[in-house]
């Protein structure tokens, strides 16, 4: 139950017939909803003519039946879920984007953020471009645009254009004709594709949107691949893999990915257990019961349970119908709603010695508030355990970690902060757990360890990250 702000979902689908390929992408983009509450859309491609809906809002709010209905069969569409972590909340910000050129038209959903916005937009500026647009999406968008007005095809625009892109992008594109499916050399963000009975390609950030649509996985999209679908089968490009080192983020595996899902061969489930069997064996306690955080501590408690021997309980019943704490706007509302989501369960608690397992501690204050639930239900001692290393450093590829002010680990020692948090010992996963959590050592850890993968931005582009927008960006937002 991280105080993190959650990324993006993308999807995509290619028929070879008309059909409702709109209810596809509900369903798809329902699964997805865990990786962004704030907008989503939908554009649908009948024949070459783009339908669209985009809106503030979950997929339930935004997609109404009555909209639903607006949509006609078709034999593409594209959708989107967001948590905006640059460019605004506002409705001109929700994705799909859809773009007008002289050659056509497409629609295009992204994941991740470039670590090198900045420096594209002011090339863009200097260069003379009428371009208003700023969300990373737009930029993407505008320069895949100018490539197609030089190049025979939209897949050559795509693949010129990575050539300006630096940092995390998983990208699903949909021109009048094809499909495009696009993920950055590094992987950071995940993209895999399936098919269904009906010979339908559905394309999504995880695996659990393609069970949802009733898909079989066929594989992941490769750090750097352009795959392309059209009435001629599929393309392979793969001029920009292997380019550079793959370096998957991994906070899909602590925390963004739904545990069910599968990103590049690793089950999201069996990387979180992994992290609290070792967490057992780093950091033992004499305990009588072992609680997770519902739901993203769930997994791992497990896995501590089973490593330590230490029976593994209830001690949280979850109100389903509230989102994730970071939703809220204020950290007063954000603490409220912690009471609201949570309930200790006082039988199962009372006068016992507590592991306390969840999946990181950015600020503190949604930790202080989970411990002091279980105190007021009558836990005798609680030992927090947290999947993941200490948060020191800000991330520039697609998580809202804005700024080292708000980061607790870096003004408090690891004894400080169970005090502040009120727990009776703390213990943290080291850095070189990462690999054997998830059996590989390709994967950025730079919000841990400070090392980053790619060029980290101008002191400009920071202060984007750090909510410090220009004047111009202020008066758009």
């Amino acid at each position: 139950m991280a105080e993190l702000h959650e990324e993006c979902g993308v999807f995509g689908a290619y028929a070879k017939q008309p059909m409702d390929l709109a209810g596809m992408a509900y369903y798809a983009l329902y699964a997805l909803q865990h990786r962004g509450q704030e907008s989503c859309g939908i554009v649908l491609n009948d024949d070459g003519v783009f339908t669209t809906h985009r809106d503030l809002g979950t997929v339930n709010e935004v997609f109404t039946k009555q909209k639903m209905e607006q949509f006609p069969s078709g034999t593409m569409a594209v959708g989107h879920v967001r948590y905006g972590t640059t460019g605004g909340t506002n409705r001109a910000n929700c994705q799909p984007v859809v773009v007008n050129h002289m050659k056509g038209k497409l629609a295009l959903a992204h994941n991740g953020n470039l670590s090198n916005a900045f420096e594209l937009r002011s090339k863009l500026e200097l260069g003379g471009a009428i371009f208003h647009g700023t969300s990373d999406t737009e930029i993407i968008a505008y320069i895949i645009t100018q490539q197609r007005l030089k190049t025979p095809s939209i897949e050559e625009a795509v693949c010129r254009a990575m050539d300006f892109l630096d940092g995390a992008y998983s990208l699903v594109i949909m021109s009048s004709a094809k499909m495009i499916a696009a993920r950055d050399p590094r992987g950071f963000r995940p993209l895999c594709y399936g098919v269904t009975a009906e010979d339908t390609y559905v394309i999504a950030s995880e695996t659990c949107a393609l069970s949802a649509v009733g898909a079989k996985f066929v594989r992941d999209i490769l750090p750097g691949e352009i795959l392309t679908f059209d009435e001629t089968g599929i393309h392979s490009n793969t001029s920009h893999c292997w380019k550079k080192e793959k370096t998957a983020c991994i906070f899909e595996y602590i925390y963004f990915a739904r545990p069910d899902s599968v990103i590049d061969g690793v089950g999201v489930h069996d990387a979180r257990k992994n992290a609290g069997r070792l967490l057992a064996r780093r950091h033992p306690v004499e305990a009588d019961m072992v609680v997770g955080v519902p739901d993203s501590g769930l997994d791992a408690a497990l896995g501590y349970a089973e490593e330590s021997g230490i029976p593994f309980g209830l001690g949280f019943i979850k109100n389903k119908y509230i989102g994730r704490t970071f939703i809220s706007p204020g950290q007063g509302q954000r603490m409220n709603q912690v009471r609201i989501k949570l309930s200790p369960i006082g039988q199962e608690v009372r006068g016992k010695r507590i592991v306390l397992i969840d999946d990181s501690i950015v600020r503190g204050t949604t930790s202080g508030q989970i411990v002091n639930l279980l105190r007021e239900a009558g836990a005798r001692e609680i030992h927090m355990r947290i999947s993941s290393p200490p948060f020191r450093n800000p991330c520039y590829y697609g998580t809202d970690i804005d700024s080292r002010d708000k980061l607790i680990a870096c003004h408090h020692s690891i004894e400080e902060i169970a005090q502040i948090i009120g727990a009776d010992s703390l213990g943290y996963l080291a850095v070189e757990d990462l690999t054997e959590m998830i059996g590989s050592n390709q994967y950025c850890h730079a919000c841990f360890s400070g090392q980053y993968p790619t060029a980290i931005p101008t002191n400009t582009q920071k202060d984007r990250f750090e909510g410090k927008l220009s004047q111009r960006e202020k008066k758009k937002a």
